[in-house]
């Protein structure tokens, strides 16, 4: 009884929001900017009537007062889509919309150009330092990382980190937790392959990985899945020897095309210690002689 209580209670909070919300963008869009022609019907107030955006998004105008007045009422994708199109809303606003009209919101998307926000990740980055920190694209591609990630992980920008991960020989023979952290990689890559099922690149990355390696196929047709968090990581550098790390994983909300990976040092392990002095000009230079070997 409580928690039909407490349901009820809910629904009745968000039909509230979804009213305010879509009077408000209602309010802020023009006769002009939805395209319709001047010369109109005298108005007391700015912005659109429920009927014009009925008429605009193709849906009937009772529906539209319903939906507007908050009441349970099926509603769909595609005429959400319509009415936020017509509301001029952003890709926060509609998935806000989808949200308080009681449906699995879309996946987000970035409302800036790709370069929003990369100078200060990589300020970001290399304040981290002397720890590693790189930044993935959707696809697991490297796009920014600062010199710890390069000196202790063998990374360069572009690199792939899956396909580092699974068929660079070098990286394997560095990653002490390989096969501990072997299904967690495979589980996180088919979580965000069923957010993007007909997404070209994630079709590519995911027949090279298949054709490349045994193990990720094996691991693949478990169909396990898990959203990406933090876990320990365990490695043998050649130049300072173990080194253990809590990697944490960082969605950013102004860009959530990208994922910024933080490497914390495990405490008590001499990993900070041994960052430092990787950090070191002469360790560096031996570092990178290694890299580049």
């Amino acid at each position: 009884m409580a928690s039909a209580t407490r349901s009820r209670a809910e629904r009745n909070r968000r039909g509230e929001e979804l009213r305010t919300f879509l009077r408000s963008r209602r309010a802020r869009v023009s006769p002009a900017e939805a395209g319709l022609p001047e010369g109109g019907p005298r108005r007391r107030t700015p912005g659109l009537r429920r009927e014009e955006v009925a008429v605009l998004a193709g849906v009937g105008a009772s529906w539209y007062q319903w939906l507007e007045q908050g009441r349970d009422i099926s509603v769909s994708p595609q005429v959400l889509d319509a009415v936020a199109r017509v509301l001029r809303m952003n890709p926060a606003e509609r998935r806000h919309l989808y949200v308080l009209a009681g449906l699995n919101p879309p996946l987000p998307e970035s409302e800036h150009d790709r370069d929003h926000l990369c100078a200060g990740m990589q300020r970001l980055m290399d304040g981290w330092m002397p720890y590693p920190a790189h930044i993935m694209d959707p696809y697991y591609s490297a796009v920014g990382l600062n010199e710890a990630a390069r000196l202790a992980f063998n990374l360069e920008v572009q690199n792939n980190c899956v396909i580092n991960f699974f068929c660079d020989a070098r990286y394997r023979a560095r990653a002490v937790s390989w096969e501990e952290n072997a299904p967690v990689v495979v589980a996180e890559l088919r979580a965000s392959l069923a957010e993007w099922p007909e997404d070209e690149g994630f079709q590519l990355l995911l027949e090279e990985l298949l054709e490349n390696s045994t193990e990720f196929r094996a691991l693949w047709e478990l169909g396990n899945v898990c959203r990406p968090g933090q876990r320990l990581k365990e490695l043998d550098h050649p130049v300072v020897g173990a080194l253990y790390f809590e990697s944490t994983t960082l969605q950013v909300p102004a860009r959530p095309d990208l994922r910024l990976i933080l490497h914390n040092p495990v405490p008590g392990t001499g990993t900070a210690e041994k960052l430092q002095r990787l950090a070191e000009p002469g360790v560096r230079r031996a570092a990178m002689r290694q890299v580049a070997g």
